[in-house]
């Protein structure tokens, strides 16, 4: 096997960022968006038999979940500061991006940041659905061991999305504040009973992350504030206009569909058979981005969906490449590629199962 430095790579000429093609793509996202809401709503109050109204309602809701799709992916590339030539233009547009799904955008981009810098790396990084290696795995009982397979079936892509959309970030901000509140309340007790009455003021609580990715620290704890804010009252208002039921249960189900589809994209491109897979010591950041990611055959109107993450072995030898300039880098160093997997829609379902990591062996392996 050759070995490939990130020098051998042409990327500079592909580092620049373009906002007119920046604000193109969130344009051309987002009004569509607002426009599908919109059909959508002259559907509902249109005197159709409710047979009819289905049938509309079918390809209406595979186009929103799309949009959505892409709208997660345009958020990705802000988080890494690659959509925008401003990072504040990029931390703006994150945010509002992230609204849309509801999702706190700096929470979620720090969190990636993490899996670009350890990709490959299955010591510290454990993949999106953190894999077992196969000493803890076999430690399991035989009950752990059936939960464990079933909660990384492909079948949980679809209450998998829900929550990582439509309740994680909302049972993130509950958790904290009632950690923080139990906290306080506790310092406060034991001021009273010591008789510290001059120090009722002082909080030395710190807020207590219920998850990896929400509330590290106070900005993180104020956008995911914020976004619950606004997020909450914009579905108020969709009910109002929607009407409570058929909202939430739309809105809800496009949400599911939209996450179980980027889940499902993550989880393909990084567990696969003869994935990249080292321990520390042997691991290295450029064969984790070209050995440890894999990159899409799929058609070109589903790779405008994602905003062309299916080249993913570039993306991760920089992720400061704007998704737009991604395919063009890609071709342009094809040639050092003939060692990077490759998959077919087909193939997809055959990667989950690969969810244990053999660490003697470095590979990840298929589960019984």
């Amino acid at each position: 096997m050759i070995k490939v430095k990130r020098s051998d790579f042409l990327i500079k000429p592909f580092l620049k960022r373009n906002n007119f093609r920046a604000f193109y793509q969130i344009i051309s996202t987002l009004i569509p968006i607002i426009s599908i809401w919109l059909i959508v709503y002259q559907i509902i109050n249109h005197p159709f038999l409710l047979i009819i109204k289905g049938f509309l309602m079918i390809p209406i809701l595979c186009l929103l979940t799309l949009l959505s799709s892409r709208v997660f992916s345009l958020m990705h590339d802000c988080g890494h500061n690659s959509l925008f030539t401003k990072r504040k233009l990029n931390r703006f547009f994150g945010l509002l991006l992230g609204l849309v799904n509801g999702i706190p955008q700096k929470s979620w981009s720090i969190d990636h940041a993490f899996h670009h810098r350890n990709n490959g790396n299955w010591e510290i990084y454990k993949g999106p659905v953190d894999v077992l290696s196969i000493e803890d795995y076999n430690s399991l009982s035989k009950r752990e061991q059936t939960l464990y397979k079933i909660s990384r079936n492909w079948v949980m892509l679809f209450p998998g999305g829900f929550y990582y959309l439509v309740l994680k970030p909302r049972l993130g901000l509950i958790i904290i504040i009632f950690n923080l509140t139990k906290d306080i309340l506790k310092e406060t007790f034991i001021k009273i009973k010591n008789r510290e009455m001059s120090k009722l003021l002082v909080i030395n609580s710190k807020v207590k992350p219920p998850f990896s990715d929400y509330g590290d620290n106070f900005s993180e704890l104020f956008e995911l504030i914020i976004n619950n804010i606004v997020v909450i009252i914009g579905w108020i208002f969709m009910c109002k206009w929607f009407g409570l039921f058929f909202f939430l249960s739309f809105y809800s189900l496009v949400l599911t569909l939209s996450a179980a589809i980027l889940i499902c994209v993550f989880f393909v491109q990084h567990n696969y058979k003869n994935a990249y897979a080292k321990n520390t010591k042997n691991w290295d950041i450029v064969d984790g981005a070209i050995l440890g990611s894999s990159n899409l055959d799929i058609p070109n109107w589903l790779n405008w969906f994602l905003a062309d993450i299916s080249f993913h072995s570039i993306h991760h030898l920089s992720e400061r490449i704007p998704n737009y300039n991604l395919r063009a880098c890609h071709k342009a160093n094809i040639h050092l590629l003939h060692q990077s997997k490759f998959l077919k829609l087909s193939d997809f379902s055959n990667c989950f199962k690969y969810i244990i990591w053999d660490n003697k062996e470095e590979k990840l392996i298929p589960i019984s």
